[in-house]
């Protein structure tokens, strides 16, 4: 709140360079501690996960096929698909498996000429149990990395902590999925991870580079009161046992 007030009431160095005294980039604010936090080569910020997964979906595969599993289909609080923001986004939905089982080779096998991305989402708020199967992010990335196409995942939640910790349910963190291999990751700057609402994109810099060059990101992106609020709660994350204990 502190940080917030200060950036109401005082100049700010917002896309201001301070070393060079020329514009610089506003993500630059927060994308050290982002890397830092998550493993990342590279990082940028819009104003929610929705949007994230948007500019990504654009970016990467407008015009293009994006390879789901049928199981990860999901809808979101306000009634946001996955299937809609794809189409606004101007990408081909390709599912695949059914609802309960996916196999590697159903990825596989639905990876043709058109094909631009691979993409993975988190079910952070329904569970299938009984006879299941789903691919791994490892597994998918493998894949990925074979065919020479990018692995993204929508992580939603925003986890940076292992919430077991604590005695809480599991939830995957956004840098075991960059170690897992994915090449992009998409999540919230609220929900677990606590902060305002915001959504992040971090993975590979060359993918990122696009993502930024892209022109929804300008329309997207966020403003100097959500960086403020943003980076005093990532940097907790630094010493997250100075905090959690109390």
């Amino acid at each position: 709140m502190r940080a917030v007030v200060e950036a109401l009431t005082a100049p700010v160095n917002l896309e201001f360079d301070l070393n060079s005294g020329r514009r610089g980039d506003r993500d630059a604010l927060v994308e050290e501690l982002l890397r830092e936090l998550t493993g990342a080569e590279a990082a940028t910020v819009v104003n929610n996960n929705a949007a994230a997964v948007l500019l990504m979906l654009h970016a990467l595969a407008n015009r293009r096929e994006v390879v789901v599993s049928r199981g990860e289909l999901v809808e979101i609080g306000g009634s946001f698909r996955i299937p809609d923001i794809m189409r606004q986004a101007g990408a081909k939905l390709v599912e695949v498996g059914t609802t309960n089982r996916t196999h590697l080779s159903d990825y596989a096998d639905a990876i043709g000429p058109r094909t631009a991305l691979l993409l993975k989402v988190h079910t952070s708020n329904y569970a299938i149990s009984g006879f299941t199967k789903s691919v791994t992010v490892a597994e998918l990335a493998e894949l990925g990395g074979a065919r020479n196409l990018p692995v993204a995942v929508d992580l939603g939640s925003g986890a940076l902590v292992d919430l077991t910790r604590w005695q809480l349910p599991a939830e995957p963190t956004v840098r075991e999925t960059i170690a897992a291999g994915a090449d992009l990751v998409a999540f919230s700057g609220d929900k677990l991870l606590g902060g305002p609402q915001a959504g992040m994109l971090v993975g590979r810099a060359a993918l990122i580079g696009k993502l930024k060059k892209n022109p929804l990101k300008r329309a997207l992106r966020v403003g100097k009161l959500t960086f403020a609020a943003l980076e005093p709660v990532l940097v907790l994350y630094r010493a997250p046992n100075s905090w959690a204990s109390d």
